[in-house]
């Protein structure tokens, strides 16, 4: 049976300041992305998030990214590998006291933004991000978009878990890396074209790259930006059709021990 988990970027408000419709996203996906209060969320937020996954029974992860509030994360910054390992770590750490309070310890992490695609690209920057999150709890799953880096890192740390995420709204480029949003058609908003590549992903377990070239894409999981208008629709849409197409939505944690690309 095909089992995917479809997981939100969550969390992502500021103070009195609100991000999205993260009470109904929650209800429809099976994974969230809680921010860690770098580039987005508070310790408030952080909390309430927690409390809610655990009420709904979803998988919490972390969701880690550079320092940068007002650019919400998606600005490059160029912080030796070092700092960047103590700044992943701190928002780990805060995370995590929070989950264990609460009795629902986070279970995944995921690197946001600009942050995520620096090391998706560049190994010398996945081999101490990935060992540093390691070191910190070698049970975390680690989601990632396409990266030889990140599992060849995880490799070195003996095993770490890496899934795959399917990025439904973005483009990718002819190596399965996600087009730089600073070019036109790098995020698509129509929610016809997005619903179309989930159905050509669920069915295929392919995408259509930016250049129209078809890559396998060996995920299990299907991400939607709480951020963006419309995606409590996307994500009812995108359940909508893995239950129609015979498939079973559930947790990243839970999906079975054995993956196959064949669809």
């Amino acid at each position: 049976m095909l089992e995917i988990d479809i997981n939100a970027d969550l969390g992502e408000g500021f103070g009195p300041w609100q991000m999205g419709d993260d009470e109904q996203l929650m209800t429809l996906i099976s994974s969230a992305n809680i921010a860690c209060g770098f580039h987005a969320g508070d310790p408030t937020i952080m909390r309430n998030t927690l409390a809610r996954a655990k009420t709904l029974g979803i998988d919490a992860g972390a969701h880690v990214g550079f320092p940068d509030l007002v650019g919400f994360g998606r600005r490059r910054m160029a912080i030796d590998p070092q700092t960047l390992c103590d700044l992943v770590l701190y928002q780990l750490s805060a995370i995590s006291g929070l989950a264990d309070m609460i009795g629902h310890p986070i279970r995944l992490m995921s690197f946001h933004g600009a942050l995520g695609n620096m090391i998706a690209e560049d190994e010398s920057l996945a081999t101490p991000l990935v060992a540093a999150v390691a070191a910190f709890n070698p049970a975390l799953i680690i989601k990632s978009s396409i990266s030889p880096c990140i599992r060849d890192a995880a490799e070195k740390c003996g095993g770490v878990q890496v899934e795959t995420v399917f990025h439904a709204d973005r483009a990718y480029d002819a190596d399965g890396l996600l087009v730089s949003r600073k070019l036109p058609g790098a995020v698509i908003h129509d929610k016809q074209q997005v619903m179309q590549r989930v159905s050509h992903f669920l069915r295929t377990g392919t995408a259509i790259t930016a250049a129209g070239n078809e890559i396998a894409i060996p995920a299990r999981s299907i991400l939607v930006h709480g951020d963006n208008a419309g995606a409590v629709a996307l994500a009812r849409a995108i359940r909508e059709e893995v239950e129609r197409l015979g498939g079973k939505v559930l947790p990243l944690s839970q999906l079975s021990s054995t993956f196959t690309q064949e669809r």
